[in-house]
């Protein structure tokens, strides 16, 4: 039985008062729960999230039942982001750490329970705010509810709620300040065709226009990247509430409708701070016309926002862009399809990018996605590698030729010349080509990150991904790039701070807790990292981890065992065994290992030339050899 009804409304833990009706949070301090108290009108899903939890206070809620309660349906949503995502504003309105946690204990795997003692009491009237006279306006179905006054209200409450965390995360988000452009966000579009087929089409547009806009001067205007929007997919947020999670300033708001042979865009652009309506407009389309609608709406948004376009901006918005448009609808079921992450999904995305080539041999950007899912195969060992890498070469290829300004196809260049050839030099160049066409391409601003990080440029590595987290500040790995240069480059503190940001964001984030366990080594912290490498799933990494610890905690006994294990179980590990060998000060064993990953073409050797594990080789003549032979520039 709910015990919100049998108990009362109003449930005291800790320093707050939830009121279970109302979902409002008031932080009440040592003090009873009382009218005055600051409160924060929570949204939807992080209230029904923290109601579970002090309903069963001190059981474990597991994800799936999370998923199950907030989405009971077959809905189309993202549940692994959007539960991170409403976890990480529930912790901030609680002030609480993840790793530390005062109220909500995370369960690696399971779940999370709420271990903060818990008091029922019947709620007052003063518990219940009064009505607010035109506090929502209706718009059109499926859309967002807006409320001046009462965004003014939540926001003073969050300031007040925030106070501790706010404090806390002086030391957790060590980066620049948000730049003085002005910062946009394109919300997911809304699929209001009445069917589901359509989702890819909703999605595909969604980051289309991310991509346009994000081309417009972006010494100027900062567009969010789709990862950390799509979290609001399906979502009924406030505006106050999306402006202070993504630190913008203009929201576009997007649905897609159908029509007897037509298809309809709605767009709004909304100002944040007084979720004043700027321009709409609804744009009427046939399959064939819709990238001349996105550059439509581009240069719209652009004169709303007073951006100044350069000539040859102006330009290439009002320039044609011929794509056949059933290819342009079978790229776009393609890009669905990549986006969630799997095997299977992935095989679907390579029919549908195949497809697109096939009735549009001239599609450049189809020729690049399908270039992408034949090199994650041939390194999935789903299709012979060799054969998959040379195919996707010759395909990334033919995208450039037949589009040489085309930013994804030189982002996968330059995987394919960083990770396959090891041509150092026409990889950072690939990189650089496709940050210069598209300075917002956060995939393309990461690539080019992780590529310096690896050369040991870490000042402009640092640069490059701290522009990435400005534009996509929910995504997980971004801050677990920034965590790893800043482990390259010393910064230990820094590093463990963003690399545990990155796990609240996402528990499933990579490196991750492989990442973190190692900066704890080298913190002089090996008992932490004992404790960080039981989250590690992969039974080989675990146990490359443990020879690593063992050694670091003075266990010469065990690490032995552990490197026994890891040879005998996981001899293809080639590089993870040199590894351990070097930070045990075996520079013999741990070349003859970094041989053998060369003749496997191990993709960890692309770390030789900044691994800390690797310090004790760094003045052996052998590591030079190394060096040369794996083509890193001097």
């Amino acid at each position: 039985m709910n015990r919100s009804t049998t108990q009362g409304e109003l449930v005291r833990f800790g320093d707050f008062a939830l009121n279970v009706r109302t979902g409002e949070l008031s932080g009440v301090g040592s003090a009873p729960a009382a009218a005055g108290s600051a409160k924060v009108l929570l949204r939807e899903q992080p209230f029904q999230i923290l109601r579970i939890l002090v309903e069963r206070h001190g059981d474990i809620v597991t994800r799936q039942e999370i998923r199950q309660i907030l989405w009971p349906n077959d809905t189309v949503v993202e549940f692994d982001r959007s539960i991170n995502v409403a976890m990480a504003i529930l912790r901030k309105a609680l002030a609480d750490d993840a790793d530390h946690p005062t109220y909500i204990e995370t369960l690696a795997r399971r779940g999370y329970r709420l271990i903060a003692p818990v008091e029922w009491q019947k709620s007052s009237p003063a518990d219940t705010p009064a009505s607010v006279e035109g506090q929502i306006s209706e718009r059109e179905p499926g859309a967002r509810k807006y409320s001046r006054k009462a965004a003014v209200i939540v926001a003073s409450a969050v300031v007040l709620a925030s106070i501790g965390y706010m404090s806390w995360r002086q030391l957790r988000d060590r980066t620049p300040q948000p730049s003085n452009r002005i910062m946009l966000a394109v919300l997911p579009f809304e699929n209001l065709t009445g069917d589901p087929n359509k989702e890819y089409l909703a999605d595909g547009l969604t980051e289309q226009t991310i991509s346009q806009l994000g081309r417009l001067n972006p010494n100027q205007l900062g567009v969010i990247a789709r990862t950390s929007v799509m979290g609001y997919k399906h979502k009924d947020e406030r505006l106050d509430q999306i402006g202070q999670d993504l630190s913008v300033q203009y929201v576009l708001e997007n649905s897609l409708r159908q029509r007897p042979g037509l298809l309809r865009i709605t767009s709004q652009l909304i100002r944040v701070k007084d979720q004043s309506h700027l321009w709409s407009h609804d744009y009427d389309y046939r399959a064939q016309d819709v990238l001349t609608v996105e550059d439509e709406l581009a240069k719209a948004v652009a004169q709303e926002i007073q951006l100044r376009l350069t000539v040859q901006q102006q330009g290439e918005l009002a320039q044609a862009h011929p794509v056949n448009p059933e290819a342009f609808h079978a790229y776009l079921q393609g890009y669905y399809f990549w986006q969630r992450n799997t095997d299977q999904d992935t095989e679907m995305a390579g029919k549908y990018y195949e497809r697109a080539t096939q009735l549009d041999p001239s599609y450049a950007l189809a020729w690049a996605g399908l270039s992408r899912v034949h090199k994650w195969e041939a390194a999935r060992g789903l299709i012979p590698t060799e054969h998959g890498y040379r195919i996707a070469g010759g395909e990334v290829k033919r995208a450039l030729a037949l589009n040489p300004n085309l930013a994804a196809a030189h982002v996968q260049m330059g995987r394919i010349q960083q990770q396959v050839d090891f041509d150092w030099t026409a990889a950072d160049a690939s990189y650089k080509r496709a940050v210069e066409l598209e300075p917002g391409n956060t995939e393309a601003v990461t690539m080019a990150a992780s590529c310096a990080k690896l050369l040991g440029r870490f000042d402009e590595a640092l640069r490059l991904i701290r522009r990435a987290v400005e534009l996509d500040p929910l995504n997980a790995n971004s801050w677990d790039v920034l965590a790893e240069a800043e482990f390259l480059a010393g910064q230990l503190d820094e590093a463990a701070a963003h690399g545990k940001k990155a796990l609240e964001l996402s528990p499933d984030v990579f490196p991750g807790s492989i990442l973190l366990s190692q900066i704890y080594v080298m913190q002089g912290r090996p008992q932490d990292a004992l404790s960080e490498i039981e989250r590690v799933r992969s039974d080989a990494t675990r146990t490359f981890l443990h020879a690593i610890a063992y050694f670091a905690l003075g266990r010469k006994k065990d690490s032995d065992a552990a490197l026994s294990e890891l040879i005998a179980k996981y001899p293809r590990n080639t590089y993870n065994i040199a590894e351990v060998y070097a930070f045990r000060n075996q520079p013999t064993e741990a070349f003859a290992w970094l041989d053998r990953a060369f003749v496997q073409r191990n993709s960890g050797l692309i770390e030789v030339k900044t691994d800390p594990l690797l310090k004790s080789l760094r003045h052996d003549p052998r590591y030079a050899v190394l060096l040369r032979k794996l083509n890193f520039p001097n």
